[in-house]
């Protein structure tokens, strides 16, 4: 498996997600979280797999903000994904979170992207 040097605060790196593979997507230095319009997990890579000791298996499917990460489900991160959708604009911000959802609370920034027009939304997660 060859390791993609995308980082987490690449410009433009929406697009590059839709073209990875999950093979690639699984050789990220950070958690990525990949979701359709209706909030349903659809990618999820090993990064985030071992970070929040949620298996794939178990994840692909689930509504992202009701049953894997409640703790995103407010004005803060889910808000921003309804916002944009609902005004056609771009979502590409980063923000401190700390995530509490079945863990000791952790500190993370987040990357909300949302693109007129993909099929897919990406939350990234870094923990560092």
């Amino acid at each position: 498996m060859t390791s993609i040097a995308l980082r987490f605060e690449d410009p433009g790196i929406c697009a590059h997600l839709n073209q990875l593979s999950d093979e690639e997507l699984d050789t990220l230095p950070f958690g990525v979280i990949g979701f359709d319009a209706g909030g349903h997990v659809r990618r999820y890579n090993r990064h985030e797999s071992v970070a929040s000791a949620f298996p794939r298996q178990n994840v692909i499917g689930q509504h992202a903000f009701v049953e894997l990460a409640p703790c995103l489900n407010n004005y803060l991160v889910a808000g921003r994904f309804t916002e944009a959708e609902h005004d056609g604009q771009v979502l590409d911000e980063v923000l401190p979170y700390v995530l509490t959802f079945r863990m000791r609370p952790t500190r993370a920034r987040l990357r909300l992207l949302y693109q007129p027009g993909e099929t897919m939304c990406y939350m990234l997660i870094d923990r560092a």
